[in-house]
């Protein structure tokens, strides 16, 4: 029976954002329109109707992007009738950077969406701060290397200087995200294009810092007080994390006692702001564990378009508007 497919839900991250990206599902969707409508007024104009310049501001980008990631999915549950029994709950869950937190919501870690938002809101003003430099310009930036991951690894070393430059984003066999200063990132992708033997091709990312790099550590120190004000719990469903691309429940001893959700929970949020992303691990690991179709919920389809790079025997959805609803639910009853 269809029911009994076993899919997983993956939330689109900052990057992904587009004008008027909530639009279709505020208008067409209850479920949705309600996470819009509790969000409040502010967030739902910048899912709505703000323009990319002002959707480009991470304090601005990463409360609306969740938004529309826990709209999606409010979408997306009440299309399946999970609550009322018309279709299985998701096998697992994850998400793309800022997507975690919206996984986290999704899987009871985080209590509530209005939870969700406080600490969201609290993480881009701290990765806003140490993104800026004292005169107001930006210190940080990221590349996109599309190639051979040991020869972006090389070619990080080899630009590096006595810069900051990491490879944060392991995102595909073929793609590999590096941040770090300006002028490293710059470098990076000036050897790519000069140097054709290399087998890299650097693509400029249109972002406000160098997210999962080293400079993000006084945001991780941050981020680490604001979360001693709230509560977390341990998931109700498997959620995959970036930090490892294990499973939270195998989060390690590190992050406190195994029994410690609250503890193992601010543990890898504070990790994850300044840690690589593994998603190429997360994908391979949903594979292993007989996953047969990921839906990709919130702005874009690029969690979508990793996914067939990556595994390209799983069915990959996404769910960002209603026609992709619709496709969405449509091809997982008939899957």
């Amino acid at each position: 029976m269809a029911k009994y497919i076993k899919y997983a839900v993956v939330f689109a991250g900052q990057g992904a954002q587009n004008p008027g990206m909530g639009k279709s599902l505020y208008e067409s969707n209850q479920a949705a329109r309600a996470v819009f409508d509790q969000a409040g007024a502010d967030i739902k104009y910048d899912c709505l109707e703000a323009d990319a310049e002002r959707l480009r501001q991470t304090e601005v980008t990463q409360p609306a992007v969740y938004t529309m990631d826990m709209a999606a999915y409010a979408a997306l549950i009440s299309a399946l009738d999970i609550d009322g029994g018309g279709f299985s709950a998701p096998a697992a869950l994850a998400g793309f950077s800022l997507g975690e937190y919206a996984a986290f919501t999704a899987a009871g870690v985080i209590e509530s969406v209005e939870a969700g938002l406080e600490i969201v809101k609290k993480r881009s003003l701290l990765m806003k701060a140490v993104s800026t430099n004292p005169d107001g310009s930006q210190r940080g930036t990221m590349a996109a290397g599309m190639g051979d991951k040991d020869a972006v690894l090389r070619l990080v070393e080899t630009a590096r200087g006595a810069d900051i430059l990491e490879a944060v984003n392991f995102n595909s066999p073929q793609q590999t995200v590096v941040a770090g200063d300006a002028s490293a990132v710059e470098r990076f992708s000036t050897l790519a294009k000069e140097d054709r033997s290399l087998g890299v091709k650097a693509i400029q990312l249109s972002v406000s810092g160098a997210f999962h790099s080293p400079l993000m550590r006084p945001a991780a120190e941050g981020l680490a007080e604001a979360l001693g004000g709230y509560a977390f719990c341990k998931p109700t469903l498997d959620v995959y994390l970036n930090a490892t691309g294990g499973l939270f429940d195998e989060y390690g001893d590190d992050a406190g006692s195994p029994d410690d959700a609250g503890a193992k929970a601010r543990a890898v949020m504070v990790r994850q702001i300044q840690n690589p992303v593994y998603w190429q691990t997360i994908i391979e690991a949903m594979a292993s564990e007989g996953i047969a179709a990921i839906i990709e919920v919130g702005p874009g389809k690029t969690l979508t378009g990793l996914t067939k790079k990556i595994a390209p025997e799983i069915i990959a959805l996404h769910v960002e508007d209603e026609e992709s609803l619709n496709e969405t639910v449509s091809r997982i009853r008939e899957a």
